[in-house]
């Protein structure tokens, strides 16, 4: 499929039409994705639901959100690894700078309230802890912040998912498509190439033997293989007496990302069947199984075969592949609460829409 082939998947509302046809040909050629009408509408379609295709959206309400967000987070301290000295006092500084500077009468507050699109608010966000920094000489503070993995103007910034897909700054971090620092990273995210290739890389990037596409928009809400770890957990219900919940996530894990020490209810409840059933495997090997869980290659697992073979068993079912895994999203550019299944419906409706619309496309 070709560029100009691209350009009528796209809905004919969309400006720019050939120039967002013309970088998606090119993302996908660059990361070897085959560029057939199911990938390129599944692209168009989580494109069209984040953004509608813009690269860098207006938000409504954006600004009165945002101060609520910062106002919840200077609650909270900021303790986490920075400890509670250090988390109090840059609370402190924070909330003088905002109310206060760069004027009492035009401060950073009133500014925040302003804005209209996430892009003004990160860069406002940044200037403001670019003055906190200057003017409070919290240099030494930050420095210590980096001993421990963080960077607090990072932290406490409230723009987390950025660009035409909303992509968490995150994983584009993790997946830097070229140099520079963190502010760099976040403006090539609000570029329209930048925003599209590492929602793209997102979207498409990993293998996963889903039979609609929905699951993969599912995915790309509440994260990798969710929807797959969600039909694990709901086989793991019909060995146990539990009621997990279904949110694809088997483990539990820091803000950071990290995985923490302490036994999931998933966890504790499959060392509990597999005993039940008399089924060998340790502990250790199933905590080993369940940090593969953004993985393909956890279905190779011990512990994914075992409750696959024993729901069979026990059921006289076939293994569950993908559900709708049960998610709210919540945050400070959304006006109410979602969940997962909203979110991949509406996507899978666009998706409907795209692939009707190019179904007799010669290619």
């Amino acid at each position: 499929m070709q560029a100009e082939h691209i350009r009528k998947a796209i809905p004919s509302r969309v400006n720019q039409r050939d120039a967002w046809a013309k970088d998606i040909y090119d993302i996908t050629e660059q990361l070897g994705i085959p560029q057939t009408k199911e990938n390129v509408c599944t692209i168009v379609a989580v494109v069209d639901q984040e953004s509608n295709f813009h690269a860098d959206p207006v938000v409504p309400g954006l600004g009165e959100k945002a101060v609520k967000e910062v106002q919840e987070r200077l609650e909270e301290k900021f303790t986490d690894k920075l400890g509670e000295s250090i988390g109090k006092t840059v609370a402190g500084y924070f909330e003088d700078v905002l109310k206060n500077h760069p004027s009492p009468d035009n401060n950073y507050l009133s500014q925040m309230r302003k804005v209209k699109t996430e892009r003004e608010l990160d860069e406002l966000y940044r200037e403001i802890f670019d003055y906190m920094a200057k003017h409070y000489h919290v240099s030494a503070l930050t420095g210590a912040a980096k001993l421990f993995g963080q960077n607090i103007g990072e932290k406490l910034n409230p723009i987390t998912t950025l660009g035409s897909m909303q992509v968490h700054i995150s994983y584009a971090k993790e997946r830097k498509r070229q140099g520079g620092n963190i502010a760099a990273l976040r403006t090539d995210l609000y570029s329209q190439y930048g925003g599209l290739y590492y929602g793209i890389h997102r979207l498409m990037m990993y293998p996963a033997d889903y039979d609609k596409p929905i699951y993969r928009f599912a995915d790309y809400n509440s994260g990798m293989y969710s929807s797959r770890n969600a039909a694990f957990q709901s086989m793991l219900n019909e060995l146990s007496e539990a009621e997990l919940d279904l949110d694809g996530d088997l483990l539990l894990y820091n803000k950071d990302g990290g995985i923490r020490s302490q036994k999931s209810q998933s966890e504790r409840e499959l060392i509990h069947v597999f005993a039940k059933y008399k089924f060998i495997i340790t502990e250790r090997q199933i905590r080993s199984d369940l940090k593969k869980e953004k993985e393909k290659n956890f279905e190779e697992s011990m512990t994914y075969r075992g409750i696959a073979k024993l729901y069979q068993e026990q059921t006289g079912r076939e293994p569950i592949y993908a559900i709708m895994p049960q998610v709210v999203i919540s945050g400070p550019k959304l006006s109410r609460d979602y969940n997962t299944n909203w979110f991949a419906s509406r996507v899978d409706g666009r998706y409907q829409t795209c692939m009707r619309k190019i179904k007799n496309l010669k290619l």
